[in-house]
C-alpha cells in the first residue's frame, strides 16, 4: 500500500471509530447512549489502535499532523514529505467525519441540542480560557509525542521501517491515548491531532447537519496550534536529553 494511502486509510478508520464512539454516547436513542467518559475514552483508544494496525506497516502510521512533524524535527522523516503526509491525514479525517454523519444521521436528526451535535465532529472547552486550553492542548499532545520517543528511543525508524507510531506497535500507542484522555482530557476534550479536529470542524459545516448551529471556528485554532507546539517542544526537547542519555 501506498503511504500515502495508508494515511488516508489509517487516519479516516481513526475518525469513524473515535467520532462514532462519541456519536454512540451522547445522540438520543443510540444503543450507547449515556456511556459516559470512559466509554469515549476508551473507544478514542481503541481506534488509535485500528488507525496505527492498518497503515502502521505501510506508512508508520503517523495519522496526525503533529507526530509528522515532531519526527521531521527529530530528523527521523524527510521535511518534503511532510505536506503530502498532512493531506493525506486532513482527506481522511473529513473522510471518517462523513461516515459519522452517514453512519448515525437518524440519530442525529433526532438530537436538538447543537452542542452535542457538534461534539461528535470536533472538540470544545468544558470552560472557555483560550490561554488555558491551548495549554491543555500543547501539553497532551506533548506527553503524546515525548512518550513516543521514549518508547523506542534512537531505534525509532531504524532499518528501513516506516516511521511513526507504528514503529512501536498498536497497543502501546492505544494505552498512551487512553492514559492521556483519562487523565488530560477533561479540559479540551484532547484533541491532541490537528486533523482530528479541522477535518470533521469542515465537515461539520459543510454537511447537512440538521439541528447544527455554527461551528465554532473561533476556537479551532486552539486544537490545531496547540498540538504543533506541543509536537514542536516534545522533538526539540527530544534532541536537547540526547547527548545526556548516550
Amino acid at each position: 500500500m501506498h503511504p500515502l494511502l495508508a494515511e488516508f486509510l489509517g487516519t479516516m478508520l481513526l475518525i469513524l471509530l473515535g467520532n462514532g464512539v462519541v456519536a454512540n454516547v451522547i445522540l438520543n436513542k443510540t444503543k450507547g447512549n449515556g456511556g459516559g467518559w470512559i466509554v469515549i475514552t476508551t473507544g478514542w483508544a481503541l481506534a488509535v489502535f485500528v488507525g496505527v494496525v492498518v497503515a502502521g506497516p505501510y506508512s508508520g502510521a503517523h495519522l496526525n499532523p503533529a507526530v509528522t512533524l515532531a519526527l521531521a524535527i527529530a530528523g527521523k522523516f524527510a521535511w518534503s514529505a511532510v505536506p503530502l503526509f498532512i493531506v493525506a491525514q486532513l482527506l481522511g479525517a473529513m473522510t471518517g467525519a462523513f461516515l459519522v454523519w452517514f453512519y448515525y444521521k437518524d440519530h442525529l436528526d433526532i438530537t436538538s441540542d447543537p452542542g452535542l451535535i457538534q461534539a461528535c465532529y470536533c472538540t470544545a472547552p468544558a470552560i472557555r480560557n483560550n490561554g488555558r486550553n491551548l495549554g491543555s492542548e500543547v501539553i497532551g499532545t506533548f506527553v503524546l509525542l515525548f512518550t513516543i520517543f521514549y518508547f523506542t528511543g534512537a531505534e525509532l525508524g531504524k532499518e528501513k521501517t516506516p516511521v511513526g507510531m507504528g514503529s512501536l506497535g498498536a497497543l502501546p500507542v492505544a494505552l498512551l491515548v487512553l492514559a492521556i484522555g483519562l487523565s488530560l482530557g477533561g479540559t479540551t476534550g484532547y484533541a491532541i491531532n490537528p486533523v482530528r479536529d479541522l477535518g470533521p470542524r469542515i465537515m461539520h459545516a459543510i454537511l447537512p447537519v440538521k439541528g447544527k448551529e455554527g461551528s465554532g471556528w473561533d476556537y479551532a485554532w486552539i486544537p490545531v496550534l496547540g498540538p504543533f507546539i506541543g509536537a514542536a517542544i516534545a522533538a526539540v526537547l527530544y534532541l536537547c536529553l540526547q547527548p545526556v542519555a548516550n
